[in-house]
């Protein structure tokens, strides 16, 4: 039973946590489905809570996000449009009336403030609604225009007559969020036929014109010629005169000019040889010299080779002896470093002996010590109790080798002690054997009164005594 609740448990985690990343999936695309951009054909109005006192806020050639619940938006398309007006019947400034065909092309304005009208008055109608609307506008201005200007001036000056219309209209469709791009008035004809006979007045007198033009120029052409033949002869005299007058002149130039080439020529050849002899002594005289360099480089370098020759192994001699000298003392100092390191490690090593050696036996009295109960005395007790039989084998050695070759005893009876001669000799033997009592005293401790041994005599007193 506790096995499918925990199967259950888990299964409901893993659905929790499908729903969970599902939401954030939907909850994703749909904020990037809200991110807009702006086409550069279009203007993208975002309308509803775009800020304080904007009815919209339009972008072009950008983007933005439209956030949910609270925004919208739409387009502005920005392709031209071509209307075709024929204004007939408009009265001129001359009360003539007067037809204009003419076609206009506007668009929706991207100026942020003319953009800004565009979107408060034109957002959601057609094309066709908007084309009726900027016909209605074109239409009162254009008639406005023609009522300001004269039919001559209207026929004569297209330009300021088109300049005219585009300020007009233009001011008034930008209060709509439109733009002018082009105008083109096709023709302009009256029913009355003022303007086609300005034109064939126009004509006549150009024609006319036009003829006056040519026999003036045909007079024109006659004197001309006439005049020119006369210039002809005259200037064709004075022409020779002058070729005559400038063939003397060029001759008496020609012999002046040959003068001053045979002196310049003589003064160039004098200047020549005196440079060529000035150049000779000059050429002399920097041979001398040369020659004269060349013995003193000469000897310079004869000295240099001798002195090259006799202090150059000099110096190599010398800077050998020295680099001998330098390399034996580093190779001394080297020695000396390593027998001076190999003491330093051997004593060391041996203080480091030393130390173990010490550092075990301390432990080991340690370990004695609290073997006896942590009493020092009874530690000394079992050390000398360890240590006894070779004390006994040292006062055994002390007498082991005397060389004794022949004892002679004479016995005369006992002394006041009781003891014989012989008797006495061998406690004095035994006395000379350092007794276990002095070795202690020499150590700096005390001999246990159990070791120390007591005479007959003083315990007999001792025992009278008590």
């Amino acid at each position: 039973m506790f096995p499918f609740l925990l199967q259950l448990e888990g299964l409901g985690g893993l659905v929790g946590t499908a729903f969970a990343i599902l939401f954030v999936f939907i909850v994703l695309v749909t904020f990037i489905r809200r991110y807009k951009r702006c086409p550069s054909d279009r203007i993208l109005v975002v309308y509803g809570k775009v800020g304080t006192g904007a009815s919209a806020k339009c972008i072009h050639g950008g983007a933005s996000f439209i956030w949910p619940v609270v925004q919208d938006y739409e387009f502005l398309d920005l392709t031209p449009i071509s209307i075709e007006v024929n204004l007939v019947n408009a009265l001129s400034k001359q009360n003539i009336r007067v037809n204009v065909p003419s076609r206009f092309t506007i668009g929706i304005s991207t100026e942020p403030g003319v953009m800004q009208n565009a979107a408060e008055r034109l957002l959601g109608l057609g094309l066709q609604e908007v084309q009726d609307l900027a016909m209605e506008i074109i239409f009162g201005q254009l008639r406005l225009v023609v009522a300001s200007m004269d039919i001559e001036e209207i026929n004569s000056d297209r330009d300021k007559f088109l300049s005219n219309i585009s300020h007009s209209v233009e001011a008034e469709l930008k209060k709509v969020g439109l733009k002018l791009i082009n105008v083109n008035i096709t023709d302009i004809h009256d029913e009355s036929g003022y303007i086609e006979a300005l034109g064939k007045e126009a004509a006549a007198h150009a024609i006319n014109e036009a003829r006056k033009s040519v026999a003036e120029k045909n007079r024109d052409g006659s004197i001309g010629e006439a005049n020119a033949l006369q210039d002809e002869r005259t200037q064709v005299a004075a022409a020779n005169a002058k070729a005559v007058d400038g063939e003397n002149t060029a001759q008496i130039d020609v012999a002046n000019s040959n003068a001053n080439r045979r002196q310049k020529e003589a003064e160039a050849e004098r200047i020549a040889i005196a440079s060529e002899k000035v150049q000779a002594a000059k050429a002399l005289e920097e041979s001398y010299v040369a020659e004269k360099e060349a013995e003193l480089t000469r000897a310079e370098r004869e000295r240099s080779t001798r002195e090259a020759d006799i202090i150059v192994p000099a110096e190599i001699d010398k800077r050998k002896v020295e680099i001998d000298a330098e390399a034996e003392a580093e190779q001394i100092r080297r020695k000396a470093k390593g027998e001076a390191d190999a003491i330093l490690f051997k004593a060391q090593a041996e203080a480091q002996g030393i130390f173990e050696v010490l550092t075990k036996q301390a432990a080991g009295l340690d370990k004695i010590v609290q073997a006896a109960g942590n009493n020092s005395k009874d530690a000394v007790l079992l050390l000398i109790a360890d240590k006894l039989p070779e004390l006994v084998q040292l006062q055994a050695e002390a007498i082991k080798n005397i060389k004794i070759d022949k004892v002679t005893v004479w016995e005369n009876g006992s002394t006041k002690d009781g003891k014989t001669s012989t008797s006495n000799f061998i406690s004095g033997m035994y006395g000379a054997v350092p007794p276990l009592q002095e070795m202690f005293n020499m150590a700096g401790m005390q001999l246990p009164e159990y070791l120390k041994g007591k005479d007959v005599a003083e315990e007999v007193d001792s025992s009278e005594e008590e």
